[in-house]
């Protein structure tokens, strides 16, 4: 599983590190702008992530404009987004706005920090990405 996390606080960029990086590689960006550029980029490579764990609240783009841009750019491909890169949302926000705007979105699940490793493996299991 090649997975992008996208966080702009150290201490939980370096948690979903400990949790997702024994079942594959971890690249990190910083903000929304760097998630972009890093989707591209691992597209361009021939190398798509299989995960994005993604913050809402982050500096320059948010999360939510992050997964907008990415489902529009599988919309161009001919890819539905059932099909294209499974993102989480990981955020202390979970007022009914943000969880029904990130749903409208098409992201897949939404966690509440401080992220559950439980939790969290629970919903990369359910997606198929690990057994």
């Amino acid at each position: 599983m090649y997975t992008l996390i996208v966080e702009d606080d150290h201490t939980s960029r370096f948690l979903l590190e400990q949790i997702l990086s024994p079942y594959g590689p971890c690249e990190f960006a910083l903000n929304g702008r760097e998630a972009i550029d890093a989707y591209v980029r691992a597209g361009q490579e021939g190398r798509p992530y299989d995960l994005i764990c993604l913050d809402i609240m982050m500096p320059e783009m948010d999360g939510q404009a992050v997964i907008k841009a990415i489902r529009e750019m599988e919309e161009k491909r001919g890819v539905a987004s059932s099909e294209g890169v499974k993102i989480i949302m990981t955020t202390a926000l979970e007022d009914p706005r943000n969880v029904v705007q990130a749903f409208k979105s098409l992201c897949d699940y939404y966690l509440i920090k401080p992220i559950n490793k439980g939790k969290l493996l629970g919903c990369v299991r359910n997606m198929g990405l690990i057994a």
